[in-house]
């Protein structure tokens, strides 16, 4: 045999073995294997306050909250997992994690890998820039203006919207800069270097509550949004049950409660029942005329 031949018949079988390999890489415990080993394990991050961040040394924050009450309602160990942002996704979707209790909002390029819980808040987008600019009063102003924004984030798979939105003005998005996390984020914003971030209407709320002499809130940048906890794809019954586990939270009234704690206000009319396809997603977050 050739030494051509032989290399490929290498190539081929080794072709052959990453898929499989692939496959068992990203297996996804269901609901009956996880209660059998006797816990769940779930991804957070620490760095993405409200929903999650330290203080004193502590995590807190609403999925905190949110934890604690998933411990009392699943009849299994919940053990969370603290890793930056970049690696929740992908942990979540190669089997690692079998799910992500983290303020994760719900888009369409998701949905190729991930289903998601019942929505728990709105995560509209607005745009944030510094206290007393005039460029926070209309949208055609954030015209080619130099934006930041999170690796791997749904105000970057979104700004797209914001592209439509600007061109029915005449204008268009400016220069994007990616950041791994938002306290940098707000650091080159306040510094200047950026004319504006984007982030959810309850993370910039929040930010301008604690520092409302250097930021202000701007107007919105993208459809509806929502916020949801994803599993992988396919994984239905570890799906269904924190869709239950959500729905059970907004029955008890617990849910509102978290929600006036941590955000200021409560979500009464967010969408029932677990978001599984693309098309749902477009349905809800269509962008505003």
């Amino acid at each position: 045999m050739s030494i051509h031949r032989a290399l490929r018949k290498i190539l081929v079988a080794i072709a052959a073995v990453v898929p499989l390999a692939s496959q068992s890489v990203a297996h996804a415990a269901t609901l009956d294997e996880i209660k059998a080993r006797g816990y769940m394990v779930v991804a957070t991050e620490d760095d993405f306050a409200p929903f999650e961040f330290v203080k004193d040394g502590k995590g807190q924050g609403f999925d905190y909250d949110m934890l604690e009450e998933l411990r009392k309602y699943a009849p299994f160990k919940i053990r969370q997992e603290v890793l930056p942002w970049t690696g929740i996704l992908p942990g979540v979707t190669q089997g690692k994690y079998d799910a992500a209790i983290t303020g994760c909002s719900i888009t369409v390029d998701r949905m190729a890998s991930l289903s998601f819980t019942q929505p728990w808040a709105l995560a509209t987008h607005y745009s944030i820039t510094r206290a007393g600019a005039a460029n926070a009063k209309t949208l055609a102003q954030l015209s080619g203006l130099t934006v930041g924004v999170q690796t791997g984030s749904a105000q970057l798979s979104r700004l797209p919207e914001l592209g439509q939105m600007l061109k029915k003005t005449g204008g268009s998005v400016g220069k994007i800069v990616q950041y791994p996390s938002y306290p940098e984020i707000y650091a080159d914003l306040a510094n200047g270097r950026l004319d504006y971030v984007v982030n959810t209407l309850i993370g910039a709320n929040t930010l301008v509550r604690e520092r409302p002499n250097v930021f202000q809130v701007g107007v919105q940048v993208a459809g509806q949004g929502y916020y949801a906890y994803p599993v992988m794809k396919g994984n239905d019954s570890v799906l269904e049950f924190l869709t239950g586990f959500v729905e059970h939270l907004r029955q008890t009234g617990r849910l509102a409660e978290l929600q006036k704690k941590w955000f200021g206000q409560s979500f009464n009319d967010l969408p029932s029942g677990s978001i599984t396809t693309a098309d749902q997603v477009r349905r809800l977050t269509a962008v505003p005329n």
